[in-house]
């Protein structure tokens, strides 16, 4: 059944609108956006798009960076962006040849810029990922200090001397983000605690079996923390992060790497990051697309309710109970009991778990669902619950169990419990509960026609502090694999 679980723990994300506003408010794309807006006829750029060397400072002083030392770097960056995205058209210059490298071209608002005025939510975060796209390709791209050290003997520059694979690069960066994705979403959705760089970089580099780390180890672990730093800075403009960067007053000399981290209350001068609302749903969506399993909240609500079930089987408490909610403010409370109450049915391994979830989505019901709760009590695999439901609700005139229906029901929700490998202590409690309250209870239970009856026995045998109690248990799984 692990197998078929989840890869990743469900994620609660903001409306779409509200990461449409961060999206927005990315001080890179906001600088893009500025820029598109400024393109025009008079606008130079290179055959490959970019903006010509004479025309950045002006650039930057659209974007009030004009005294900023880094504004015509920051301006080339957002040039880029917009061009990526599509805010901005790029054209060849009249009379010039794709033969021309020289030439320059002529720049334009791109059809993209409407999105942000007349596009939808989903328009705009769709405009972001190709933006997240552009700016995680900078930030796996090598760093060149002189483009002259990788010039051969013909003149051309030989990229095979910087021993960079782009695979490589993005490979591991695409697995920080998704160590960061796994760090930050927790059982009460977003984690609102950073994560310190050394931590995330072991993530990458530590082996899981390996006890103290080697030296080698904790080299690689440095080395990856300068790598994720010029990283982090990089992503951190697109709104994907936000990053405290590794306080540089901790190197020695230029070139020096930090030394490990030597209590908790320095940690945080070796760097500090976090997914923001709006980074969880890029990285999500890149994960997606690469084929991975990564719930969201809301991603079964205009399902039906045997797709509910099964899929919130293996969920947190809080995230099951938050799904279960949007699936039933989209529905009739009758009716959805109806559907929820056929889908629990079934002889099959999952089918215990369904009734569990079923019973406690039922419980966020109001009166109005009672006639369909009602319709089941004479059916052998709901009736039990239907009582349960009924009798917390005081509800008049509820017939009493039969003794089958009752150790049915108990079978039925061990095997639940079972399944969802909850909480060891709570699930003995149940165990001595059940068995106290019945006197004879495993000469009942072993007759009792359910698929799990002998391994739920087994593992009360297991579970049962009284020695005595759990030979009994042990004794009775016997005699239903034995009757089966």
């Amino acid at each position: 059944m692990s197998g078929d679980r989840p890869t990743l723990p469900p994620v609660r994300l903001n409306s779409e609108a509200e990461l449409a506003r961060e999206a927005l408010s990315a001080p890179l794309l906001a600088r893009a956006v500025r820029l598109a807006r400024w393109a025009g006829p008079e606008t130079r750029v290179g055959a490959g798009g970019e903006l010509v060397e004479e025309q950045l400072p002006a650039a930057a002083a659209e974007l009030g960076l004009g005294d900023d030392e880094d504004g015509p770097a920051y301006a080339s960056e957002a040039w880029r962006v917009a061009v990526d995205t599509g805010l901005v058209d790029i054209a060849d210059a009249p009379g010039a040849t794709g033969e021309d490298d020289d030439a320059e071209g002529t720049a334009s608002a791109g059809d993209n810029l409407s999105v942000l005025t007349s596009g939808s939510p989903h328009d705009v975060l769709a405009l972001w990922l190709d933006a997240f796209d552009v700016v995680f390709a900078d930030a796996t791209a090598p760093v060149i200090d002189d483009f002259a050290d990788l010039v051969g003997e013909d003149g051309e520059i030989d990229f095979e001397r910087l021993e960079w694979d782009p695979e490589e690069e993005a490979d591991f960066l695409e697995g920080v983000l998704g160590n960061l994705y796994l760090l930050t979403v927790s059982e009460a959705g977003a984690s609102e605690g950073p994560v310190p760089l050394p931590a995330l970089a072991a993530s990458m580099i530590v082996p899981d079996d390996m006890g103290e780390p080697t030296d080698d180890i904790l080299e690689q672990v440095s080395d990856a923390m300068m790598r994720l730093d010029d990283q982090f800075r990089i992503l951190e403009p697109i709104g994907l992060v936000e990053y405290e960067p590794v306080d540089e007053a901790l190197m020695a000399e230029v070139g020096d790497e930090p030394a490990p981290p030597v209590d908790d209350e320095d940690v945080s001068r070796y760097g500090m990051v976090r997914l923001t609302p709006l980074g969880l749903y890029g990285v999500r969506a890149r994960m997606l697309e690469a084929g991975v399993d990564a719930p969201a909240v809301g991603d079964l609500a205009d399902k039906g309710a045997d797709a509910l079930l099964d899929g919130i089987a293996h969920f947190p408490e809080l995230s099951a109970r938050a799904e279960t909610e949007q699936w039933l403010a989209r529905r009739e409370p009758a009716a959805a009991a109806g559907e929820l109450l056929a889908a629990a049915r079934g002889a099959d391994a999952g089918a215990p778990l369904r009734r569990l979830h079923c019973q406690q989505a039922l419980a966020l019901t109001g009166a109005s669902a009672e006639p369909a709760v009602r319709a089941v009590l004479p059916d052998p695999e709901l009736g039990g619950l239907a009582r349960v439901w009924l009798a917390e609700r005081g509800a008049p005139d509820v017939p009493p169990p039969s003794e089958t229906m009752i150790f049915w029901l108990a079978i039925d929700t061990i095997a639940a419990q079972l399944a969802v490998e909850g909480d060891l202590e709570e699930l003995q409690e149940l165990v001595e509960g059940l068995v106290g309250q019945h006197s004879g209870f495993f000469d009942a239970a072993w007759r009792v026609e359910h698929p799990a009856t002998a391994d739920v026995l087994e593992a009360m045998g297991r579970l049962h502090p009284d020695k005595s109690t759990a030979k009994e248990a042990r004794k009775a799984a016997f005699k239903a694999r034995s009757r089966t």
